[in-house]
């Protein structure tokens, strides 16, 4: 062990055990020892539907200005159908702020959550055998999103609607280069 190592080392068991400071956890499942590599979501492409749907809200909202065509009767109802609109795409909007994909220095996590819903998958990273990225069709290209699609021993993790997959997908490779984990020289052992 190193001179500095050790003095650090000294001066970290010379404290109180309150003055230790702990490594910032960037999400509640995570282990002491391993740092988080990267953090991605999906593209905001995925709240479609709830924008769809908050637009008519709003548009129902207008509506009674038909009937009534006075400035306190549209205004009113603007008011009514923002708030509507806003109620409508609340849900689709937690559903996609809180659905992250966290990769640390040992596992790979999918955590997906809505109001009244939480998924989690984890997978070590030793279990990846490759990562692949696709967009198909002028939507996702013109949009910027795709698939990424995490080949394991266990079977394929898919991600729909990955903002740039090809960037991502690419820091993914780096990450585990950097860990030493090389998909090609396993599952084989020399015996």
């Amino acid at each position: 062990m190193s001179a500095l190592r050790r003095k650090k080392t000294t001066e970290r068991e010379d404290l109180p055990p309150q003055e230790v400071q702990e490594k910032p956890k960037h999400f509640k499942e995570q282990f002491d020892d391993e740092e988080v590599q990267l953090v991605f979501r999906k593209h905001p492409v995925v709240m479609r539907k709830g924008l769809i749907f908050s637009s008519l809200a709003l548009l129902v909202g207008v509506l009674p200005a038909l009937v009534k065509p006075v400035y306190t009767v549209f205004f009113g109802g603007l008011l009514a159908g923002i708030i509507l609109a806003a109620a409508v795409m609340f849900p689709y909007w937690v559903k996609w702020y809180f659905s992250v994909y966290i990769m640390t220095t040992h596992r790979f996590i999918q955590q997906t959550r809505s109001l009244l819903q939480v998924n989690v998958v984890d997978i070590s990273l030793e279990q990846i055998q490759m990562i692949n990225y696709q967009i198909v069709g002028l939507e996702e290209t013109m949009l910027g999103f795709g698939t990424i699609i995490v080949q394991t021993y266990a079977g394929d993790l898919v991600i729909h609607d990955v903002h740039h997959p090809a960037k991502v997908q690419k820091k993914m490779v780096h990450v585990l280069r950097d860990l030493g984990i090389h998909p090609t020289q396993r599952p084989y052992t020399n015996e």
